[in-house]
């Protein structure tokens, strides 16, 4: 068995960029959490984060079905007696477009280190502007 570090060197790490506007959530983020935990590669090991990068552009244009713009919501809770604030996916998608997409995405990575070291290589921007054109990313189709 080969050196895991050695491994993840003869893998070539690609950057993947996707037009959100349109899309729907959940598939989308289905697709994103594949492409970073490496499953679309014919090399692909749990114990290793072979996955490539993803820059997610127009996150605030995306879609939701059914009811789910009211009825889906974020909690977050300070620690504090009566510090619960909950929002719904209709505000959310108004103020925190990327985080939208971020916490689907997470959900759908491992919960352990390599989802981790995956998460860190997916970039969410509210607009189509973004800062990663150093990465010469490749449009993904979903």
């Amino acid at each position: 068995m080969a050196n895991k570090e050695a491994i993840k060197k003869e893998t070539p790490e690609k950057w993947y960029m996707v037009d959100a506007e349109g899309k729907i959530l959940g598939r989308l983020a289905d697709a994103v959490a594949r492409v970073l935990y490496g499953k679309n590669k014919p090399i692909f090991r749990k114990d290793l984060c072979m996955g490539d990068g993803v820059i997610v552009i127009n996150a605030a244009k995306i879609k939701v079905t059914g009811n789910k713009p009211l009825a889906k919501t974020y909690d977050r809770y300070s620690g504090y007696p009566g510090g619960l604030k909950v929002e719904t996916l209709e505000v959310m998608l108004k103020n925190k477009p990327d985080y939208v997409i971020m916490h689907a995405v997470k959900g759908m990575l491992p919960r352990n280190k390599v989802g981790t070291e995956a998460l860190k290589r997916l970039k969410v921007y509210a607009g189509k502007e973004h800062q990663q054109a150093a990465q010469k990313p490749e449009l993904l189709k979903i």
